[in-house]
């Protein structure tokens, strides 16, 4: 479960080491924009002992590495993927052919490494109008693919657009991979809110990404990583009504009816299959129905 992703600059060290203590489900290492061309050997080095030698359970790793259209990412792969990150995150991915090319080189090395295929996953990184347009080839591109992860910087840039608070200027963009996501069969992710001194502003942001279908939201500030878990969490209310919803059903079937009613609402197959879900997310945090 990923609800929040955090990313952390591969060039400083007191970031890294205490990566894990800053409440997020994932970690990203960054390799790419935060670092600089003369810092891309250490940074790359830095990354690969703090992989090595901290603790980092409970918390997903994932690594962004260069894009495939520079000098710098195969020698990324190479460092990182003997650490077995959780994640590869490639950034401005446009085509289907970017994944498979990425694809070709992380299953060279695991064969080398003797590591299971796919033993690392991928997340494919948006950040352009082709790999908008491209979202649902990109998606389904590879079976490493786990996800696709909006960057709406860079995407508004290629837009030749104003990157605003609002957001209204990369709404077809969320909604677009959201659709092409879920049509493949993988997870959302939704670009960070860079204002990180706005805290009124980060909670209507991911409340509005969470109801577009994102599956979680990333972070550039350990500031923003609570509300991001908070909303991408199950509230006591949603916890209550799932369960209410399975003992309608159960209770129906035993009674040998064949519509179940709620709350004065029908209960149908999507509305169980949102209650499954909201449960088993309730489940793996830790969290129960509330007590009459």
């Amino acid at each position: 479960m990923r609800r929040s992703l955090l990313f952390l600059p591969g060039n400083t060290p007191n970031m890294l080491i205490n990566g894990s203590c800053l409440g997020s489900d994932a970690v990203i290492f960054d390799l790419e924009d935060a670092v600089s061309p003369a810092e891309k050997d250490a940074a790359r080095i830095l990354v690969r002992n703090t992989m090595t030698y901290m603790d980092f359970r409970g918390c997903e790793t994932i690594v962004r590495i260069n894009g495939i259209d520079t000098p710098y990412w195969q020698e990324d792969l190479d460092e990182v993927l003997p650490c077995r990150p959780n994640l590869i995150l490639l950034p401005k991915t446009g085509t289907a052919a970017d994944v498979q090319t990425a694809d070709a080189y992380m299953t060279q090395v695991e064969q080398r490494l003797g590591l299971a295929p796919n033993t690392v996953g991928l997340v494919a990184l948006i950040e352009t109008a082709l790999g908008v347009e491209n979202a649902f080839a990109i998606a389904s591109a590879s079976p490493r693919v786990t996800a696709l992860f909006l960057g709406a910087e860079d995407l508004t840039a290629d837009l030749q657009c104003k990157r605003t608070k609002e957001s209204r200027e990369i709404e077809y963009a969320r909604t677009r991979l959201v659709v092409a996501a879920r049509a493949a069969g993988v997870d959302v992710y939704d670009t960070p809110f860079t204002d990180v001194n706005d805290d009124e502003g980060i909670e209507v942001d991911a409340l509005h990404a969470k109801a577009l279908g994102f599956t979680g939201k990333a972070s550039i500030s350990p500031r923003h990583v609570e509300v991001i878990n908070r909303v991408f969490s199950p509230s006591q209310a949603d916890i209550d009504y799932a369960y209410e919803v399975m003992e309608a059903i159960r209770i129906g079937k035993e009674q040998g009816k064949g519509a179940v009613a709620l709350r004065g609402k029908m209960i149908d197959a999507p509305i169980v299959a949102r209650a499954q879900r909201t449960i088993a997310m309730a489940q793996e945090l830790g969290l129960g129905r509330e007590e009459a």
